[in-house]
C-alpha cells in the first residue's frame, strides 16, 4: 500500500524536523544533592549516545569545577551508566527494553558552594546518534548520495516508531478492556453479594418474627 505523496512529504519533514533538534539539555542541580532526572520513552534495539559536562561560570574560571553524580537506569532498574565526583563524562548503549529510560544527576556531598549548579546534556538518541561521517567514508558516498541516505534512515526510524507507537497503544487498548471486563464482574458480583445478603436478611426477620409469634 502506498502512502500519498503528501504524507510522505509530512513524514520527512517531521524527519527533518528531528534530525535538525539535537541540542543540548541544561539542567540546574541544587547544591542540598536533589537528584534531577531525564525520562525518555525508547522502542527496544534503539542506539543512544550522551554526553554531559558542569558548565563553569566564565567569570569565574579559575575556581575549582563541582563534581557531580550521574545514573542511568534501564525500564527494568538495570544500571546502565554509574559516576561518581566527575566534572564530565558520556554513555553509550543499545537499547534492550522498550519503555523509559531515566539519565539522573545530583551534586556530590563534598561540594561546598551553596550555589545551584548547571549541567549540560547531549542526548541524542536513533537515527541522531548515527556516525554518518563512518557511513559516508566506508559505503565511499557523498554530496546528496549521502543525504540521501540520511533520508531514508530518518524515513525507516519515523516508520519503526509508528510501529511501535501503535504496539503501545494495542498493549493499552487491551489493558483497558481487561480491566472493563474484570470491573464488570466484580460489579456483577457485588450486585448478587447484595441479593443474596438481602434475601438471608429477610428470612432471619421473618423466622425471627414467627418465632416471637407477631406474624
Amino acid at each position: 500500500m502506498m502512502m500519498p505523496p503528501r504524507l510522505v512529504a509530512a513524514l520527512t519533514l517531521m524527519g527533518l524536523t528531528m534530525w535538525g533538534a539535537v541540542d543540548a539539555i541544561w539542567l540546574t542541580l541544587p547544591s542540598d544533592g536533589t537528584t534531577k532526572c531525564v525520562s525518555e520513552d525508547i522502542q527496544n534495539n534503539v542506539l543512544v549516545l550522551a554526553d554531559y559536562h558542569v558548565i563553569v561560570d566564565d567569570g569565574n574560571a579559575a575556581a575549582t569545577t563541582p563534581a557531580v553524580s550521574a545514573r542511568v537506569t534501564s525500564p527494568y532498574g538495570n544500571n546502565l551508566h554509574h559516576q561518581e565526583n566527575v566534572t564530565s563524562g558520556q554513555f553509550a548503549f543499545t537499547t534492550r527494553e522498550a519503555g523509559v529510560y531515566l539519565a539522573c544527576f545530583w551534586v556530590d556531598s563534598h561540594h561546598g558552594g551553596d550555589a545551584a549548579l548547571t549541567l549540560s546534556l547531549d542526548w541524542k538518541i536513533g537515527i541522531a546518534a548515527k556516525d554518518w561521517d563512518s557511513v559516508a567514508k566506508k559505503d565511499k558516498i557523498e554530496g546528496v548520495e549521502l543525504e540521501l541516505v540520511k533520508l531514508e534512515g530518518i524515513v525507516q526510524a519515523i516508520h519503526e516508531n509508528l510501529n511501535y507507537l501503535k504496539d503501545r497503544e494495542a498493549e493499552m487498548r487491551e489493558v483497558s478492556e481487561q480491566t472493563n471486563a474484570r470491573v464488570a464482574w466484580f460489579s456483577i458480583m457485588s450486585l448478587g453479594t447484595c441479593m443474596v445478603a438481602s434475601v438471608i436478611q429477610l428470612w432471619r426477620l421473618q423466622h425471627y418474627f414467627q418465632k416471637k409469634k407477631l406474624i
